[in-house]
């Protein structure tokens, strides 16, 4: 890394009152400048195979707006997938969604060892250290993961009906209110376990620093192209707020009202 690069992670309202951490593990689409974009255009990069279009301006209007510490990777899913497992093909790929990755193409294991030192446990270790800061303020913190995904793959040219899809495995205490906070709203189509499932462990962070760990948690999967505008992102941000109040009250989760 040189100091024109972003930081790792960025970490927001490390203070915030609420029993909530907020974590964005695709929220930016940057590539260390030593890389060269990976060898891919810019353009590729800022499709949805780089990062989640939208999410990392949510994030920042939720930990503000419930007043909860975040924290955000500062890198590429391509450059390392932090909801990846370390043992899985898909952690550094050669080819995303038809496109192939130039800089991932054979990449040796020193290589792969320093991207997982470098940018994958830092990342990692913050949420750890966010959320054991929250277990000592709190006697059962909620961990709430920020994604978005494309309506339509280019290898797999089905559409996805869904705006917004909970993501969760064996613990429901907070996505079964989700659902039904979101389906509520009377204008979205709410996918469960859609398009992605934990079950499959597509949400690695959130077993990790969550389910395995005995915590509330809940992944959400937003439809990329009602949240990649500035004003698509606030639209959703405020529905996400009062959504999650209603999930975290049924849950039994007090969190501060906002200030007027």
């Amino acid at each position: 890394m040189i100091p024109s690069d972003p930081p790792v992670f960025r970490l927001l309202n490390p203070g915030g009152h609420a029993p909530v951490v907020l974590i964005c593990d695709h929220a930016s689409h940057a590539v260390p400048a030593a890389l060269h974009n990976l060898g891919l255009p810019p353009a590729e990069l800022r499709r949805h195979i780089g990062w989640d279009p939208g999410t990392a301006a949510i994030t920042e209007a939720l930990s503000a707006s419930l007043d909860a510490p975040a924290v955000l990777a500062g890198y590429s899913r391509l450059l390392i997938d932090c909801n990846r497992r370390l043992d899985e093909a898909t952690l550094i790929c050669e080819s995303s969604d038809g496109t192939p990755v130039p800089g991932n193409r054979a990449i040796d294991a020193a290589e792969r060892q320093r991207r997982i030192d470098a940018y994958y446990r830092p990342y990692h270790d913050e949420i750890d250290r966010v959320m054991a800061a929250a277990c000592r303020r709190h006697a059962m913190p909620a961990l709430l993961s920020i994604h978005s995904f494309t309506p339509q793959m280019r290898s797999r040219p089905v559409d996805r009906p869904w705006d917004v899809g909970v993501v969760w495995d064996r613990d429901d205490r907070l996505a079964a209110p989700l659902l039904q906070a979101l389906r509520d709203e009377g204008d979205l189509v709410v996918g469960d376990n859609e398009p992605y499932s934990g079950r499959t462990e597509s949400g690695v962070s959130i077993l990790r620093h969550g389910q395995d760990r005995g915590l509330h948690h809940v992944m959400v999967e937003l439809r990329q192209d009602r949240v990649e505008t500035a004003a698509g992102a606030a639209e959703w941000a405020a529905r996400l707020d009062r959504c999650f109040r209603r999930m975290l009250a049924a849950a039994g989760i007090a969190v501060p009202v906002p200030a007027c």
